[in-house]
């Protein structure tokens, strides 16, 4: 084949691949063939009811993607095939009403259209001045709106609350260290800055202090009281004998919907605690946050507006197609004196594509950021925040409807509390944690239902977390009962694995 050639991608002859090119010489192909995956994900988001939550991978599954790298091109067809029946069967089953073990949004059929619309663009919005970056400006403003921070907040698109929350420790850490920190680096500040959290704060916080390499020693966890929220008089006691050991606390993380329990910290008290203390107050509120979409939850966040950056997915309760975090920083100013750096090949100006500054790479740590504002303005824009509101408070609803059947149940019992979506409760048994674990191993691969475990208290626990706008009462019911299906049988077997173990 001469240099310089393809070789048919869309089942065209060679003769008629153009020189370089990677688009398709045969257009009308193309687009018969996007049609038929275009309609076969709408199939699949239509007809989500009729499929196993989850199922596990064959090994000749796995097998199919463990084949050498491909040196030649394939065709568009077959590739569109491996996908339907290797990929799609098996992936981890968050669009499905029945999936209920960790915080994963369920996406929505206007989300997936508009990251179609999104990819068609491949705009990069790292800087430069683009229609995308005002879309993305826009979220901004909505998002001050709705959590009622000042003109002079900034925010960003990233991957999730995880970068988020980095985002937030590393502008906490300019703010106590003072801009020298980018250049010199913490070890010449000669502070021993602390933050503290309570005991049921996302791994991600402790993960963002090594990042910024003051050390997971950092962290304080803060006890928490019977309802799994900060105990505020445990942080004012915690700040005070690091203030008196020489140590400088400068961070204080509240959690507005714990990932274990759903706990709301009490935002208010944190914010006036950080005030007095003059320490930056940020919140991880990576589903929860969102409930300020619902009036009468939006009072049990009081206080997440006074924060000083706010951390939280749209992928989540915002049902978002994967993935679209965000972070809120109330001044602006804080996250260019952490991120902005200048380089001739960024040069801005006042005309041309170089306008438009400041450019989101001046406040995040990303140059190459894709068009997630499209997704999040579609989904905003076409449902609207009352819809979107509504989705959430039924998911709460759903969730109080569960603990009843869960209190109804004489073989079942309630792990905490459910202040929002999250639900965890034990079957009741001898040797509780084997035999609960066991059970959400069988509901996972059963296809029925996939909860998942968490610890509470010590003991391990059955976690029910509703974030899914498709879950019904009856994804609810059939949980519920076959959560006593399994217990049931495994409990039956008790006596018989005595009598071998004897």
């Amino acid at each position: 084949m001469p240099v310089g050639r393809l070789r048919p991608i869309y089942g065209e002859p060679p003769s008629k691949v153009l020189m370089g090119t990677l688009d398709p010489t045969d257009w009308r192909e193309l687009r018969t063939q996007g049609h038929r995956m275009l309609d076969d994900m709408l199939d699949y988001l239509e007809h989500i009811r009729e499929r196993p939550v989850w199922r596990p991978i064959p090994n000749e599954v796995r097998a199919r993607f463990r084949e050498p790298l491909n040196r030649s091109p394939g065709d568009l067809t077959a590739a569109h095939e491996t996908f339907m029946s290797h990929v799609l069967p098996y992936a981890v089953g968050n669009v499905h009403p029945g999936f209920m073990g960790w915080v994963h949004g369920g996406g929505t059929p206007v989300g997936m259209l508009a990251e179609m619309l999104a990819g068609g663009l491949n705009a990069n919005l790292g800087g430069r001045d683009q229609m995308p970056l005002e879309v993305e400006r826009q979220i901004v403003q909505w998002m001050r709106e709705l959590f009622e921070f000042p003109e002079s907040a900034g925010g960003l698109f990233v991957t999730g609350t995880s970068m988020a929350n980095l985002i937030g420790v590393l502008t906490a850490r300019t703010a106590a260290l003072g801009d020298d920190v980018r250049h010199a680096g913490v070890a010449t500040a000669g502070k021993h800055l602390v933050a503290y959290a309570s005991a049921g704060v996302h791994e991600s916080v402790t993960r963002a202090l090594n990042i910024c390499g003051l050390g997971s020693d950092a962290l304080r966890i803060v006890a928490v009281d019977a309802d799994h929220r900060m105990d505020v008089d445990a942080l004012r006691c915690a700040i005070e004998a690091d203030r008196d050991a020489g140590r400088t606390p400068f961070l204080v993380v509240g959690t507005a919907g714990t990932v274990d329990v759903g706990a709301l910290d009490d935002l208010v008290a944190l914010a006036d605690t950080a005030r007095r203390e003059q320490l930056w107050f940020h919140v991880d509120g990576a589903y929860g946050a969102l409930a300020r979409l619902v009036p009468d939850l939006s009072q049990r966040l009081k206080g997440i507006e006074r924060a000083d950056s706010l951390a939280f997915d749209f992928h989540k309760w915002g049902q978002v197609p994967y993935d679209a975090g965000f972070v809120l920083v109330r001044d602006a100013e804080w996250l260019q004196r952490t991120f902005a750096l200048p380089a001739h090949y960024l040069r801005r100006d006042r005309g041309g594509l170089a306008a438009g500054s400041p450019w989101p790479c001046d406040l995040g740590p990303d140059l190459s950021r894709g068009f997630r504002a499209l997704k999040t303005w579609f989904t905003l824009t076409v449902y609207g925040t009352d819809r979107l509101g509504e989705s959430v408070s039924r998911c709460c609803a759903l969730a109080r409807y569960l603990a009843r059947r869960v209190e109804e149940a004489p073989r079942l019992e309630l792990a905490a509390p459910v202040p929002l979506n999250i639900v965890c409760f034990r079957y009741r048994c001898e040797d509780s944690d084997r035999i609960n674990a066991e059970i959400v191993v069988t509901l996972q691969e059963s296809g029925v239902a996939a909860p998942s475990v968490t610890t509470v208290d010590g003991r391990l626990a059955i976690r029910a977390a509703i974030v899914n706008h498709r879950t019904a009462r009856e994804d609810i019911d059939a949980l519920v009962e076959a959560v006593l299906a399994a217990g049931d049988a495994k409990a039956a077997s008790e006596p018989r694995r005595a009598r071998e173990a004897s």
